[in-house]
């Protein structure tokens, strides 16, 4: 019993050193949609189109939590203490949800959702969402491909956002990246809804 307590006694000083990660930063981005659905307003896919908005596949450099920076042409480096609170495609897909819902009077569904119904479908690839230290501007590149409900064909367009930023700091990633991801989801919501 005393061995087990001097043991126990020798660890606790080590307990503070010990570290399973990296510091978290003080605080994680987000960004917000503009344009949303009102709250409790009835959706009905028998009185509107509708469309399956998929998380966009993305390159490894934007992938995970860190926000990225275009540094040079052919380098890419991340903003000190600045981390999504989840992927980028996640938090853009829900933007366009959101978007979409609202300014184009279509009816979001789910995949599971979209079983029965024959929606429209939106995919692509989110190809730049992160800050161009070259220009200071948040940049947010969108490659979409829509599947029109009922057919059979796919049709493509590039969207891009810049918002310019001040400084190239956390405190300034995600407000300008939320702005430019804001006007794309708008010009995309314009285009679903043609």
């Amino acid at each position: 019993m005393k061995t087990r307590l001097l043991i126990l006694a020798a660890t606790l000083p080590l307990a503070g050193c010990i570290s399973f990660g990296a510091k978290p930063p003080p605080s994680l981005l987000t960004i917000e949609a503009t344009s949303a659905p009102a709250v409790g307003a009835d959706q009905n896919s028998a009185k509107a189109r509708s469309i399956t908005i998929q998380v966009p596949t993305t390159p490894t450099a934007i992938a995970g939590a860190r926000v990225p920076v275009q540094a040079t042409p052919t380098s890419i480096a991340y903003v000190k203490d600045a981390q999504w609170a989840e992927p980028p495609a996640r938090l853009f897909a829900r933007l366009l949800s959101d978007t979409v819902s609202a300014r184009s009077n279509m009816v979001v569904l789910s995949t599971v959702q979209s079983i029965s119904d024959p929606s429209a479908t939106l995919a692509g690839e989110l190809r730049r969402f992160g800050l161009d230290a070259t220009t200071r501007e948040a940049v947010v590149t969108y490659d979409a491909a829509l599947t029109r409900a009922g057919q059979e064909t796919v049709e493509k367009r590039r969207f891009e956002a810049r918002v310019p930023v001040q400084t190239i700091d956390a405190a300034n990633a995600g407000t300008a990246i939320s702005q430019a991801a804001n006007q794309v989801a708008v010009e995309v919501a314009a285009w679903v809804a043609g």
